[in-house]
């Protein structure tokens, strides 16, 4: 669990329905936090689950190699890359 730094001095103000607040003081009061700590703590779990999701690609070397080898010398499109790329042709306008 990220640890919160109570020196700080930024703020993010949020609005919410009286009823989501209710939920949030509830839930904060099971984890013996306060509000302003459990919204940190659960924004702060949920911003690194994201980034590792979003963020981080690991690969063993051989995984790597291909991915480089592909990106450096790519082979010629087939039937089904054609297809698709004339399928978002016809979806999609350019800008």
């Amino acid at each position: 669990m990220p640890e919160i730094d109570t020196a700080c001095g930024e703020r993010i103000n949020v609005r919410l329905s009286e009823a989501e607040k209710r939920r949030i003081e509830r839930a904060a009061s099971v984890e013996g936090k306060t509000v302003s700590a459990f919204i940190v703590s659960s924004a702060l779990e949920n911003a690194g689950r994201t980034g590792h999701r979003n963020g981080t690609l690991t690969l063993h070397r051989e995984e790597a190699m291909r991915l480089f080898n592909a990106l450096a010398d790519p082979p010629p499109p087939n039937d089904r890359l054609r297809a698709a790329l004339e399928e978002h042709a016809r979806r999609v306008e350019p800008r």
